[in-house]
């Protein structure tokens, strides 16, 4: 028994030691880089060997790689983002200007004389976005993203790329709420752009419509007339497009027509909207300004005919009636 206890073999076997091992791979190793340097035996052991590791290579690679995408991807979609944004406001800027171009070629026919006064073409305005919208379904009231610190005041007229919108009612720190042109509160002087014929366009409660109150049976108005603001009261600046007559009701045994309206202005879907600092000058003020101008331009054009000099031209607007310029 003994001598079959001494003929069992261990289970497990004892081999070299570790650092016997690490001797001879460290060895083997500087063989190796000695004999890749000086000769030209492993190059095609280590091209195949490349070729055999090429996939561990890309999937140790895949990592990097797809985060350099995502990080591109967010780069460029925050860019687009930006450029998108900017490129609204500016094409809201450039609809603002184009409102005024049909009412301003009317007022040309009617009002050449006046082309040296001192009414201002453009105005101040300001790129404000709508964010919240009154939930009672009886007011039409929105809430838009600039305030007090903005320089909003009380009563300012809001408008987008279409037409007017409203008024400004109510002032927060960093907030305002508008009141729409079709709240059945409000009302707002207009004329008919074809003939100047004045009247009062009022809310009905239907984001929809407006109607013309007091319009005599009588009176110049047809389907299809543009309606702009008129600038009486000097709440809202004059020449904007307020609404498109839609419908004209005659009847012989009232006083008035019934006239209704589409307002020009997308006030159920426009995002992007413009607070217009208008000229805010009393009339008095205003035609104490034109008239010093008016005398500052006379004593320059005796000046200059007393030095044998050309007069400068009725056409010219005096620098200090000239349009205020526009900010974002």
């Amino acid at each position: 028994m003994a001598h079959e206890e001494q003929t069992i073999k261990p289970l497990f076997a004892k081999g070299p030691s570790l650092g016997i091992r690490l001797l001879v791979f460290a060895v083997l190793s500087v063989v190796l880089m000695v004999v890749d340097a000086r000769f030209e035996t492993l190059k095609p052991m280590r091209s195949q060997m490349g070729l055999v590791l090429t996939p561990f290579y890309w999937l140790a690679d895949v990592p990097v790689r797809a985060w350099d995408g995502a990080t591109q991807q967010i780069s460029s979609r925050n860019e687009l983002m930006a450029e998108n944004e900017k490129l609204k406001a500016e094409a809201l800027l450039l609809q603002r200007r184009l409102q005024k171009l049909a009412a301003l070629t009317e007022q040309n026919v009617r009002l050449r004389e006046l082309l040296n006064s001192a009414a201002l073409v453009d105005d101040e305005v300001l790129v404000s976005e709508l964010i919240g919208v009154d939930p009672n379904p009886y007011t039409h009231r929105i809430l838009i993203d600039k305030g007090e610190k903005d320089g909003v005041f009380l009563g300012q007229p809001v408008l987008d790329a279409r037409g007017l919108m409203g008024q400004v009612v109510e002032i927060m720190p960093y907030t305002s709420r508008v009141l729409l042109l079709t709240d059945n509160t409000h009302s707002i002087p207009v004329q008919v752009n074809r003939n100047g014929l004045r009247a009062i366009a009022v809310g009905t409660g239907n984001p929809e419509r407006l109607e013309l109150r007091h319009v005599a049976d009588t009176a110049d108005i047809k389907e299809g007339d543009l309606l702009v603001s008129s600038g009486m009261g000097q709440r809202f600046p004059a020449g904007y497009p307020v609404a498109t007559v839609k419908e004209v009701i005659h009847d012989s045994g009232q006083p008035f027509a019934i006239v209704r309206a589409v307002p020009t202005a997308a006030l159920n879907r426009s995002r992007y909207l413009l607070l217009v600092f208008s000229d805010r000058r009393t009339p008095e003020q205003r035609a104490n300004d034109s008239a010093e101008a008016q005398e500052a331009a006379d004593r320059e054009a005796e000046q200059a005919r007393a030095n044998g000099e050309q007069p400068p031209t009725q056409n010219q607007v005096p620098a200090a009636d000239a349009p205020a310029q526009e900010t974002n």
